[in-house]
């Protein structure tokens, strides 16, 4: 028998992910403050949302609204996205039975996938991908199938998908405007996808969080736009990326009365609700469209002087199509790795950036690294400066 006098004993166990470590993103935040860099790494603004958003939400607490609201969120927000999804993507989704807010669309993600990954389910993510999918799946208990988007392009490879679906496949996740690479997906190549799952039983998560940040005059080819995707999608949403408010962390969930109820099962008992005044609040702020309709005119315009002031550096500009990401290739300045690079870009240039190798399982290096520009025009000026001593 144990004495009472022994030291206290914390208990172990097997991790639910043993492979999870500090992201990349809080690695080269932490690195950038301590040596003062510009920090491009993480995707966050620098600068402030519109202040009638704040007061819409002082609004809403001097009103009363801060007891928890219904589980799937207020009534006036789900209505004023199923209207959203209508004028834009020309689809109606009904307000009570699917559309769902949820605690930002990391949780909306998570949520999705326990919903629908069994134990020992097979889920497609297309790599280079945003980090919490991977082990999302995990958690649940699936299978992660990697299947690499082209090198250099970052387009699907609808080969390959193909050759990754079994009768074991559950879910693939895409996700357009596409972090990191910033490509967005075409009308044809939804179209395709549409074709390829339309005999199988596969859940779709569509990931649209950029949605309101696509450039050169395209459209956002959401899911909700093509009747078979749509039937099977979960998609998701953001109100922090949308009104550069990331803090707030509130997203919604749209998707068909089945999925939704299953999502809504697992939502009630991981989150049960979402903050009330601001969903109250964001919910007045919508009335007037103005604010996400001219987000592509606003980020295009910081992502051409970023582009402007690097177009003589010795970075090779990727594309930028959409998102708030300019992704370069830097084999023309170093032969150091993508992770390396970075850490010495922070450290003696004094620019924080993230490689693109953190967003594959295998950190498979191509030499190229990702800046944000949802910064200030005055904090990319400073960040350009640095990095045309290169």
């Amino acid at each position: 028998m144990t004495s009472h006098h022994s030291a206290p004993r914390t208990p172990t166990f097997p991790s639910r992910l043993p492979n999870v470590g500090t992201t990349i993103f809080t690695v080269m935040s932490a690195l950038a403050a301590q040596h003062k860099a510009v920090n491009l790494g993480q995707g966050f603004p620098d600068f402030a949302c519109d202040p009638q958003l704040l007061d819409a939400v002082n609004n809403a607490m001097r009103a009363g609204h801060n007891q928890y609201p219904p589980m799937a969120g207020v009534q006036v927000l789900r209505d004023a996205m199923s209207e959203k999804y209508q004028t834009l993507y020309g689809r109606k989704y009904d307000a009570n039975t699917e559309i769902t807010v949820t605690a930002g669309a990391t949780q909306a993600i998570l949520t999705a996938v326990l919903a629908c990954v069994q134990p020992g389910d097979e889920a497609i993510v297309l790599e280079p991908c945003y980090d919490s999918y991977v082990p999302n799946i995990e958690t649940a208990g699936g299978k992660v199938v990697r299947v690499p988007l082209t090198p250099g392009t970052f387009r699907p490879d609808f080969d390959k998908i193909a050759a990754a679906i079994t009768p074991r496949t559950r879910l693939l996740i895409i996700n357009s405007p596409h972090n990191p690479s910033a490509t967005i997906w075409t009308d044809a190549e939804m179209r395709k996808l549409e074709e390829l799952l339309a005999p199988t039983d596969i859940i779709l998560i569509s990931d649209e969080v950029y949605e309101h940040m696509v450039f050169d005059g395209a459209a956002h080819q959401s899911a909700a736009r093509f009747p078979g995707l749509a039937a099977r999608a979960f998609i998701v949403s953001s109100f922090g990326k949308t009104y550069h408010v990331t803090g707030w962390k509130i997203g919604t969930v749209a998707a068909p009365a089945a999925l939704t109820a299953e999502f809504r099962k697992v939502h009630q008992f991981n989150v049960f609700t979402v903050n009330t005044p601001m969903q109250y609040g964001i919910a007045d702020y919508m009335q007037d469209p103005a604010p996400y309709l001219q987000l592509p005119a606003f980020y295009q315009t910081k992502r051409d002087l970023f582009r402007a002031g690097l177009k003589d550096s010795r970075f090779k500009l990727l594309p930028s199509q959409g998102s708030y990401f300019q992704c370069v290739d830097i084999s023309g300045i170093s032969d150091l790795s993508e992770a390396d690079f970075c850490q010495w870009l922070t450290r003696e240039i004094g620019v924080a950036a993230i490689p693109l190798s953190a967003f594959y399982v295998e950190k498979f290096d191509q030499r190229v690294v990702r800046f944000c520009f949802a910064k200030k025009d005055e904090t990319l000026r400073d960040a350009i400066e640095r990095l045309r001593r290169l």
